[in-house]
């Protein structure tokens, strides 16, 4: 099916305030009780192509699309209305996500499952995890983009209400982000370990000796050692000595929560973003690529633009461009080791505690992709990334048909399960797991992303294809029931047998399918590349066109005015516009040009008409 990203958004946003609101409040749970990661993920639905897509922006009634007023006007009221509407769902949010003593509250709540038969105890769940301080950030972003804008059409109480309320997402954005910072860590590990003997065994893709591997890890990997050493420090201290030892591998991204060897950010003077580390300080791909999509909104040029963040926000914001560009970049130099095969294509992906997913190879992919969109990406690496996301669409049986009890649906259903090392030192309880079932909209993100980048014709043909495909099996596992237009009934694709239909939508999966209409909207808004093929074509057309214009130039005479004159004066037309477009758009060149032919073409079948009536 075609991805039609305004459509389809416009479709969500009117499934979500049918299943939300009744006309006198909004329900904040779904198939699962709210939780702080929830509740931001709700918001995010509606919130993030309000402030990531001009024309579905509800920050200035005045200018407000229509259709965007029609979808959301009948049940929220006139445009003014409708921002009133999301001031007063921000409230909502704050007040359900602010301690008794008035501190955010980050906790993971519902989205906590115990590792043991025993249930997660109460302390347990209020655990905070990377992914709320992740989602918070962009909640936080998001909504003060829009009060910054709404702000400027309101009087009276509701000024006031924008202004506190201004200052309390501002207070949730610094904890979210020293959350973020606290989190951030470097794992070191000795070659001779078994972690280290993991580490290695991925990365040997041709059989090198252990001393050569080594050396090249360390020459690959020389810069980013060396600037985590000197510019990663903040909340890290200990930890970071331990890369002055070159023997030593290492690894860095997020873990699942705050490290348990992390020091407190001496500059966040406020008592917030204290929470007493638990988790083990070993990178989680998952969380590291939930942190590093939360920061890339923080680290968008927009940001600094609007002048969003106060002094100790922008000391945090800095700290985190730092880990965000190295993580990238290790991940990145990781996942293309070597001069032969990729690690990354060796698939499933290990990582250095011994396990192994074909989601990990996904996530790798995707820090890769996200890795590329910050620098200058290769045709070579998007070509070779092309199948990997290929080989993954098969294997999560995106365009497959799974068989009966084929593993690869527990890709999707039930999800994988991370254990969260750590966890259980809390109150005594259970060791916790985070699920996670996102494989499919991961997929489709990251290969629009590539999408955007690449400038060969064969891989972007095959990335769209695959793309559809992808879209294709997310619009099947819409609910048909209940939220109906919201996600998640995997039972749409994998046909569970017996499993009542789901009727609760999942913000989880519903947030992440907006992300993908987002980034397939940012894929559509960007020019075509301007092809090498087609530029060939172009030129060896607007030549043609140009030799039998000058053809027809040598028979006419300079005071001719009969209508073959004017003829050809529109044919001049198109070829000097087809000239001036040839560099930057060979499309439109070869349409002017086959415009100008088609003129030429007239002109020649009138003299042959003429010849034969003679």
């Amino acid at each position: 099916m075609r991805i039609q990203p305004r459509q389809q958004i416009l479709d969500v946003w009117r499934a979500l305030v049918d299943a939300c609101w009744d006309a006198k409040s909004w329900r904040w749970d779904g198939v699962m009780p709210a939780n702080s990661i929830s509740d931001s993920e709700q918001l995010l639905c509606l919130l993030y192509p309000a402030t990531e897509i001009e024309t579905f922006a509800l920050d200035e009634p005045d200018r407000m699309e229509e259709d965007v007023v029609s979808v959301l006007g009948g049940k929220l009221g006139d445009p003014k209305q409708i921002g009133t509407f999301i001031v007063s769902l921000l409230e909502e949010y704050i007040e359900h996500n602010t301690r008794e003593d008035g501190q955010p509250n980050f906790s993971a709540g519902s989205y906590l499952r115990s590792g043991e038969k025993r249930e997660p105890t109460e302390e347990q769940r209020k655990i905070e995890v990377v992914d709320s301080y992740s989602m918070s950030l962009t909640v936080c972003m998001a909504g003060l983009r829009f009060l910054r804008s709404f702000e400027r059409t309101a009087r009276g109480r509701l000024k006031d209400r924008i202004e506190e309320l201004s200052g309390q997402l501002s207070t949730r954005l610094t904890a979210a982000m020293t959350g973020l910072v606290r989190s951030f860590v470097v794992n070191t590990v000795r070659p001779k370990s078994p972690e280290g003997q993991a580490m290695l065994g991925m990365l040997n893709q041709t059989g090198m000796s252990e001393d050569a591997l080594l050396q090249g890890v360390r020459s690959s990997l020389s810069r980013v050692r060396a600037r985590l050493r000197s510019d990663v420090t903040l909340g890290q201290e200990e930890t970071v000595k331990e890369l002055e030892d070159e023997n030593l591998l290492f690894e860095c991204g997020w873990s699942w929560g705050i490290a348990r060897d992390a020091s407190p950010v001496k500059f966040v003077t406020e008592n917030i973003g204290g929470q007493t580390g638990i988790a083990d300080p070993r990178p989680y791909l998952y969380f590291t690529i939930v942190a590093l999509d939360g920061i890339n909104d923080l680290v968008s040029p927009r940001t600094g633009e609007l002048g969003l963040l106060d002094e100790t926000q922008h000391r945090l914001a800095q700290a985190l461009r730092t880990r965000w560009e190295l993580t990238q970049r290790y991940w990145s130099t990781i996942a293309r080791f070597g001069s032969g095969s990729w690690p990354l294509e060796d698939i499933p992906w290990r990582t250095s505690d011994g396990e192994q997913s074909d989601y990990f190879s996904l996530i790798v992919s995707a820090v890769l992709i996200q890795d590329l969109v910050a620098r200058t990406a290769s045709d070579d690496d998007l070509t070779r990334a092309v199948a990997i996301f290929d080989e993954l669409a098969g294997r999560g049986r995106i365009i497959r048909r799974a068989a009966g009890d084929d593993p690869a649906v527990q890709l999707h259903t039930p999800g994988v399960r991370l254990t969260l090392r750590g966890s259980e030192v809390v109150d005594s309880g259970p060791v916790l797991q985070w699920e996670v079932s996102d494989f499919s909209a991961v997929l489709l993100k990251r290969m629009l992303q590539a999408a955007r980048l690449s400038n060969n014709v064969a891989a972007r043909d095959k990335l769209m294809e695959l793309s559809k495909s992808a879209m294709e099996h997310l619009d099947r596992r819409m609910l048909r029931a209940g939220a109906a237009g919201l996600w998640d009934d995997p039972a749409g694709v994998f046909g569970v047998n017996g499993d009542p239909t789901v009727t609760e939508p999942s913000w989880y999966m519903t947030e992440r399918v907006v992300e993908c209409l987002v980034a397939a909207d940012r894929t559509y808004r960007e020019p075509p590349p301007n092809w090498t093929e087609l530029q060939t074509v172009a030129r060896v057309t607007l030549n043609t066109a140009e030799h039998r214009f000058h053809q027809e130039m040598l028979g006419i005479s300079i005071d001719d005015k009969s209508p073959r004159r004017k003829t050809l004066n529109r044919v001049e037309e198109h070829i000097d516009e087809a000239r001036q477009q040839i560099r930057e758009d060979a499309a439109t060149t070869l349409v002017h040009t086959l415009d100008a032919l088609r003129e030429l073409d007239g002109l020649a079948t009138g003299r042959r008409d003429a010849t034969r009536n003679v």
